[in-house]
């Protein structure tokens, strides 16, 4: 078995937390290597080829940004696969055209950066090959207390695993680690909404290929298949109900 560790550039304009970061990272067996701005990192890159880059967004000059226009060929992939660290609250707003491998929140949890990195270094482009009797997973992200039960339930019933969230980013956390077959996602979530979170999915190279049901239950049927065009590439279906048994039914056609 092969002794090399991942190399993991460390990209963060605050020492203290850069400090903490690398030793942890080291001490869970990456090689790593820091950086304190944008500028000096492209500069490490002509020495070293990391096997991921662990990326602030607010830094000085030319920030975290302009970092990963660097990098970032005309088709939108960057050259290196890039872990994102910023503030939930601004996700919506920073990649329209940049496919990212994933994204973190600061302050950063260490074990959850672990196994995030861990994870996207294990991904590929590709999703795993489903072993025959294997039971599909769906992701369910639906906030009401009177209906998580229901649809749980009925996911069950139809020989599905589920796993529950109710907010948007955790969507996105829950969906890097467990690698689910399918998201089933409201529309009207806290924090960041459905169709947000499907945007975000469609550029994260660690989801790539992820299916996405998307239901609002304030839209009437034919508004709702007029607005799929709206949606994200993820998207594959659109509902008007979130009643549980439709949910299962277009969950069942889309992965049959």
């Amino acid at each position: 078995m092969s002794d090399k560790m991942d190399r993991i550039l460390l990209v963060d304009d605050e020492r203290h937390l850069l400090i903490s970061l690398k030793d942890y990272l080291v001490s869970e067996r990456f090689d790593v290597v820091t950086a304190t701005s944008g500028e000096e990192a492209l500069a490490i890159l002509d020495q070293t080829r990391p096997d991921l880059i662990v990326l602030d967004i607010s830094m000085p000059g030319m920030g975290g940004l302009g970092f990963l226009r660097q990098i970032t060929g005309a088709d939108g992939k960057t050259a290196y696969p890039v872990l994102v660290l910023t503030a939930r609250s601004m996700l919506e707003n920073f990649f329209d055209s940049v496919a990212v491998a994933g994204f973190l929140t600061k302050p950063c949890d260490e074990n959850k950066l672990v196994r995030t990195i861990r994870k996207i270094l294990a991904s590929t482009q590709k999703r795993p090959v489903r072993s025959q009797g294997q039971m599909f997973t769906v992701l369910l992200a639906e906030d009401d207390p009177l209906l998580i039960p229901g649809m749980t339930a009925a996911f069950s019933a139809a020989g599905f695993e589920v796993v529950t969230v109710e907010n948007g980013p955790d969507v996105l956390d829950k969906a890097v680690t467990m690698n689910p077959d399918v998201v089933v996602m409201k529309e009207v979530l806290p924090r960041l909404n459905g169709s947000a979170v499907a945007r975000l999915i469609d550029v994260m190279t660690s989801l790539s290929g992820l299916p996405v049901v998307l239901y609002d239950e304030r839209l009437s049927e034919g508004k709702a298949e007029r607005s799929k065009s709206t949606f994200a590439r993820c998207v594959k279906q659109h509902l008007s109900v979130n009643q549980p048994g439709a949910l299962v039914a277009a969950t069942q056609a889309l992965l049959h």
